[in-house]
């Protein structure tokens, strides 16, 4: 049925659940999974919500940035390791999600998407997230949106 899930991740708990049954699904199928977290730019100001934190150098920014990819791919890379599931992981740098996830998909001619029906965006992606919407409307291949 599908031999490559792409696995998008944006580091919330939603999203390493929906990792964890995509490398399930994996495993039952046989399949390899790539995990993919789509990174902001480092910038001199650090957001949360749309609102400004602080204030702090790029290469701060940058080293924060690289602190979390690696902390939420990880989650992919150690569950498909227990399951024994082949797995790669890519990170872009993009402020477009969506856009990002459908263009790796489509590169590494992944059949499947699995993904978290909302994320980091609080109570505005609580039924379903924006970027998950975007994706849903604009792919070409199936998506797996896990509750």
């Amino acid at each position: 049925m599908f031999k490559h899930i792409l696995i998008p991740t944006d580091g919330s708990e939603q999203s390493r659940r929906a990792a964890e049954a995509g490398v399930a699904l994996a495993k039952a199928l046989g399949a390899r999974v790539t995990g993919l977290f789509a990174e902001p730019a480092p910038t001199p100001i650090v957001y949360d919500k749309f609102l400004p934190l602080r204030h702090i150098s790029p290469e701060v920014h940058a080293a924060a940035i690289e602190r979390a990819a690696k902390r939420y791919l990880g989650v992919i890379e150690a569950a498909a390791a227990k399951a024994g599931v082949s797995c790669e992981t890519v990170r872009r740098t993009s402020e477009f999600p969506a856009e990002t996830i459908l263009e790796v998909a489509k590169r590494r001619k992944c059949d499947v998407i699995v993904m978290a029906s909302h994320g980091h965006r609080g109570l505005a992606g609580l039924l379903l997230g924006s970027e998950t919407q975007k994706v849903l409307t604009h792919a070409k291949i199936p998506v797996l949106v896990y509750r």
